[in-house]
C-alpha cells in the first residue's frame, strides 16, 4: 500500500500558498459555528448540504477556516447522497472554545491533505491512516481452528479493530464462545415465517449472516468508510436456505488529527425484510451490536462504565447512552466508548455486559440491545435504521469526557450558513 508523506517544508510554503491564494478566490458562502455548549477538546466531524448553498462543481471548491485576519485550507470531503453534503472536521483550537469561522471559496482544486484510506484485498478491507491501520472488516469467510466444528464461520464482521497505536481491542475464535466475531451484528431471537431463528448462537445452526457485497467503499481528506451488504440467511427445516433480512453496514473513520491518541468511527445499521414476510426481533438478554473485546483485558485490569455511572457489577441490564470500557493492552493503555444515537430504537438502549467473573477471570463483552426488554417487528417495505459511534483511544479517558463526545455525537455545533449574494 501506498503511504503519502508531508514533510514539514512541504507545510510551510503549502500555507504561504493558501495565504496568497485565497486573496483572489470568490467566497460562496460562509459558515458560522456555535461550539460554545460543545467545549471543543475533542475533534468534532460537522457537515452541511452544499446543493442548498451552491450547485458550482466540487472541483472549484474549497474550505478554509478564518481566524483574524488569516484563512488556512481546512481539509473537506463531499459525499453523494440524494444530495451533495460538505464534510470537514472541527479540530480543538485553544483559547477559541465560542464560534469558528468557515469560508466555502471558488478557487482552483489543491490536494490539501494526505488521505485516509479503505483498501480491499485478500479477504478483507483495511481503513488506515498514514501508516496505521485503524480497522479491518472481513468479507471473506473465516472458519474456526482446526478440529473445530465449521459451523462457527462467518464472514462480515470487524477484527481486528486497532488503538491507534495499535493494539488489537477485539478478539475471535474464543474457545468458550466460538461464535463471537470480533465486532459484528446478528440477531439471537427472531420469529420469521412461523418459525424462531437464531443468528447469533450458530451451533444451532439455524442461521448465520453473510457478507454478500459491497455497495461501495470510499478514500478521502476527511473519512474513509464502506458500506456492505449482509445477509440474515435462514437454515430452513427443508434443507435449503431463505433471506430473511437485508442489513446495509455502514462503517466510517474520520482521519485523525491534531490529537494522534483517538479516532472516531461511526457504524450505521439498515434493516429491511428481503421477502414480503415481516421478521419479528423477539425480546431477549443479547442481541445486536456485540464487542467480544481483546482477551488481554480482565476484571483485575480493566474497567467499564456507562452514561448512567453504571460500573460493570450493575451494567448489565441497566439503560445507557453510552458505554466505555478501557484497560491495560500490550504494556500500554487502551479503550474505546460506544454510543447510541437518540433516534434508535428502545433508546436509551438496553446493555449485556458480561459479569465480573465471567469465564473465571473476567472476560468482557459488551453488547447495545434494543430487544432485552421488547420485541421489534420489521415490517416489509420500510427502512430501520440504528446509529453508532465508537471513540477508540490510548491513555486512561475520563467519564466526564466520554460524554463530551457523546453529546458531540447526539447534538453537534448548530452551523449558520450565510450566503454571499454577489457570487
Amino acid at each position: 500500500m501506498h503511504h503519502q508523506k508531508i514533510n514539514s517544508g512541504f507545510i510551510l510554503c503549502f500555507g504561504l500558498l493558501i495565504n496568497c491564494f485565497t486573496l483572489n478566490a470568490q467566497r460562496i458562502a460562509t459558515f458560522e459555528v456555535n461550539v460554545q455548549k460543545n467545549q471543543i477538546d475533542l475533534e468534532i466531524p460537522v457537515h452541511v448540504n452544499l446543493d442548498a448553498i451552491t450547485l458550482l462543481p466540487d472541483s472549484i471548491l474549497q474550505l478554509v477556516e478564518v481566524t483574524g485576519k488569516s484563512r488556512t485550507l481546512v481539509a473537506s470531503q463531499i459525499e453523494f447522497d440524494n444530495q451533495r453534503n460538505l464534510h470537514w472536521i472541527i479540530r480543538p483550537q485553544p483559547g477559541n472554545n465560542k464560534q469558528r469561522i468557515f469560508e466555502l471559496l471558488k478557487s482552483k482544486p489543491l490536494h490539501n491533505a494526505a488521505e485516509i484510506k479503505a483498501v480491499a484485498e485478500d479477504g478483507f478491507l483495511t481503513i488506515s491512516n498514514i501508516n496505521k491501520n485503524l480497522l479491518r472488516y472481513n468479507y471473506k469467510t473465516v472458519y474456526p481452528p482446526t478440529g473445530v466444528d465449521t459451523v462457527y464461520r462467518r464472514s462480515g464482521f470487524i477484527h481486528p479493530l486497532w488503538s491507534p497505536r495499535g493494539q488489537e481491542l477485539t478478539r475471535i475464535n474464543a474457545p468458550d464462545h466460538y461464535h463471537h466475531w470480533g465486532l459484528w451484528n446478528p440477531w439471537t431471537h427472531v420469529l420469521f415465517e412461523q418459525d424462531t431463528v437464531d443468528f447469533w448462537n450458530l451451533a444451532k445452526k439455524q442461521g448465520t449472516v453473510r457478507f454478500a457485497n459491497f455497495i461501495s467503499t470510499t478514500s478521502g481528506n476527511v473519512f474513509a468508510e464502506y458500506q456492505a451488504l449482509h445477509q440474515h440467511v435462514v437454515f430452513r427445516k427443508s434443507g435449503d436456505e431463505k433471506v430473511a433480512l437485508n442489513e446495509v453496514q455502514t462503517v466510517r473513520i474520520y482521519q485523525p488529527g491534531n490529537n494522534p491518541n483517538y479516532y472516531i468511527a461511526d457504524i450505521t445499521i439498515q434493516l429491511n425484510c428481503a421477502t414480503e414476510s415481516s421478521v419479528l426481533l423477539l425480546e431477549y438478554r443479547y442481541g445486536g451490536l456485540g464487542l467480544r473485546a481483546t482477551q488481554q483485558w480482565d476484571s483485575a485490569n480493566s474497567k467499564i462504565i456507562t452514561s448512567e455511572g453504571k460500573v460493570r457489577k450493575a451494567a448489565d441490564g441497566s439503560r445507557a447512552r453510552w458505554c466505555m470500557v478501557q484497560g491495560a493492552v500490550d504494556k500500554d493503555h487502551a479503550g474505546l466508548i460506544m454510543m447510541s444515537y437518540p433516534t434508535n430504537y428502545n433508546y436509551p438502549e438496553p446493555l449485556r455486559v458480561w459479569p465480573e467473573n465471567m469465564n473465571d477471570r473476567g472476560d468482557v463483552f459488551l453488547n447495545f440491545s434494543p430487544t432485552k426488554n421488547m420485541n421489534w417487528i420489521i415490517s416489509p417495505g420500510k427502512d430501520y435504521v440504528l446509529r453508532y459511534r465508537f471513540l477508540v483511544f490510548n491513555d486512561d479517558f475520563s467519564k466526564e469526557k466520554a460524554e463530551r463526545a457523546w453529546q458531540d455525537f447526539a447534538e453537534p455545533p448548530i452551523i449558520t450558513i450565510k450566503k454571499n449574494i454577489n457570487q
